[in-house]
């Protein structure tokens, strides 16, 4: 026992540099603060996944981060609003902490449609995240996700806690401190660390006037700002799309000081033809011709389409929404697309919900088009046996912060006709099939020609020899499904956690890099490409 005090009391145990190598060596705690999650396996009990409540592709990039974190034995926690209505009645992990308040409990999805009362449930998730959950958890750095958890970073910066705020989108929300206040949020501990509409000359000044925005709050406070793209981070600096007011400021401020990058999404790992139970037949790269022609069959039989394995097959996977995802385009040259492409049979498949759907359906109803357009609601199930059945996919967005309808399709040999911006044009190359570069359609002009000129494109490949049909479609095939992965995504995310919080926590040291900014490997595969 001597000996041992001996050794405990040597100054080589208490050294600075002891300590901090053991500092380094412990892997920090992730808390991450979202609204959404897509049934993570890991805060699920008995079996049974962990909640599901999403209204997008942030709900799939939470939940791919929790399952990669937890398999490599990481310390992660999650917090998320309880969607009472919405979860199993079912025990959750102890590690995912659902935010209680009325709020919540009666909703049938994430966001109700009223802006006020998506303020109050955003307010009061906040209250309990910054109130309860972070000090009781600790964390060493807290991930927080899109416009709803906006002043949480302001609240972990007053508390030293580290933060990575990531911008899945450009919707923000306005607020006051007195609103906030009233919701149970105590402001004037973090004030200093919000922005405002205009300089906060005093607390008292700002409480009730002063409007406060949300997600530049959260740009402003945290240590780091992701986009879901690269190409979207530059253009949301550039000033090209209409994100409120301060966003690009703060954006560029952070960009500067090296605080700023984009980091692809990445499909879930579900999403892949050759093990999709979801679909009739599943395939690969190397037998995708029989196995997407069987698929177009049973799509068609499941529509009541014209059964025509050789009829090209276009594919809408996005939400019906005329803002972002070009339903207008569409809209004005479906019936000429469809008339003009008779002889070849060509079908166009909707599975898609949102306010343009009663559109579509009047034009299919007004022209006769049963047979060759079907328009359905989203079904998960439905989806994906018509990524496995179509020859192509339509994703004309005005912008697209990431997009994961593209990547998707890819995998399954569907081969995307997008708009070039955001994250279509990190992922998506305009195809040159005699020199075997690109994997879809890109048209520049966000209007009814361009989107039509793609379209002809693609059409122009679809009746190109069939032996270069499947060799390019099998090449693509096998490159998406190495680009668009999981992994490579969590591997961007974990190296700015190292990076924020000094620690390891892969399998090597990651050095502090001056204007740091991680790469996530889609986007080194389209730079090649190029």
């Amino acid at each position: 026992m001597i000996a041992k005090v001996a050794h405990l009391s040597s100054p080589e145990v208490h050294s600075p540099e002891r300590r901090e190598r053991q500092h380094r060596l412990r892997r920090p705690r992730i808390l991450i603060v979202t609204p959404e999650l897509n049934g993570s396996g890991y805060l699920g009990r008995n079996g049974i996944p962990g909640p599901r409540a999403k209204a997008g592709g942030l709900a799939d990039i939470s939940t791919l981060l929790v399952d990669e974190l937890s398999a490599r034995g990481i310390d992660v926690r999650v917090a998320m609003p309880h969607f009472r209505s919405l979860f199993p009645d079912a025990p959750m992990s102890r590690r995912l902490y659902l935010c209680k308040d009325r709020e919540f409990f009666y909703r049938r999805s994430v966001y109700d449609g009223s802006q006020e009362a998506n303020r109050r449930a955003a307010l009061a998730f906040q209250r309990d995240v910054i109130q309860n959950i972070l000090p009781a958890v600790k964390p060493d750095i807290v991930h927080c996700h899109d416009w709803m958890t906006g002043l949480v970073p302001a609240a972990a910066k007053a508390m030293g806690i580290k933060s990575l705020f990531t911008v899945h989108n450009l919707h923000d929300e306005i607020t006051t401190m007195a609103e906030a206040e009233d919701r149970g949020i105590d402001a004037a501990r973090f004030w200093q660390n919000l922005h405002f509409g205009h300089y906060p000359h005093s607390y008292e000044e700002s409480r009730n006037s002063n409007p406060v925005s949300m997600m530049a709050s959260a740009m402003n406070a945290a240590d780091h700002v992701n986009t879901v793209s690269p190409s979207f981070l530059q253009e949301m600096m550039d000033g090209r799309h209409v994100a409120g007011w301060g966003l690009c400021d703060v954006l560029r401020g952070k960009s500067h000081c090296g605080a700023a990058s984009g980091i692809l999404n990445a499909p879930d790992p579900s999403c892949a033809p050759e093990h999709d139970l979801r679909i009739a037949q599943c395939y690969g790269a190397e037998d995708h011709r029989a196995g997407k022609l069987a698929n177009k069959l049973q799509l068609q039989r499941m529509l009541g389409l014209e059964e025509d394995a050789s009829a090209p097959m276009l594919f809408w996977p996005s939400r019906l929404d005329p803002t972002q995802k070009g339903c207008g385009l569409l809209a004005h040259i479906l019936y000429q697309v469809v008339n003009d492409y008779s002889s070849l049979g060509l079908q166009v498949v909707f599975v898609a919900d949102g306010p343009f759907k009663p559109h579509f359906e009047h034009i299919v109803n007004f022209h006769g088009l049963q047979k060759r357009v079907a328009v359905c609601g989203f079904e998960e199930s439905l989806s994906r046996q018509a990524y496995a059945a179509s020859d192509f996919v339509l994703v004309p967005s005005a912008y697209e912060p990431c997009g994961l309808a593209q990547m998707v399709a890819l995998k399954y040999g569907s081969l995307p006709i997008v708009h070039r911006t955001g994250g279509l044009q990190d992922t998506v190359l305009h195809l040159d099939a005699a020199n075997q570069r690109g994997n879809g359609f890109v048209f520049e002009t966000h209007d009814c020609g361009g989107l039509r000129w793609a379209i002809d494109e693609a059409v122009r490949f679809f009746i190109r020899p069939e032996q270069e049909r499947e060799r390019e479609i099998a090449r693509i095939m096998r490159q998406s499904s190495e680009a668009f992965s999981p992994q490579h995504t969590a591997e961007a995310y974990i190296k700015l956690y190292e990076e924020l919080s000094g620690r390891i926590i892969g399998d090597a040291r990651v050095e502090a890099v001056p204007g740091f900014r991680p790469v996530a490997k889609p986007q080194l595969v389209h730079i090649e490409a190029a």
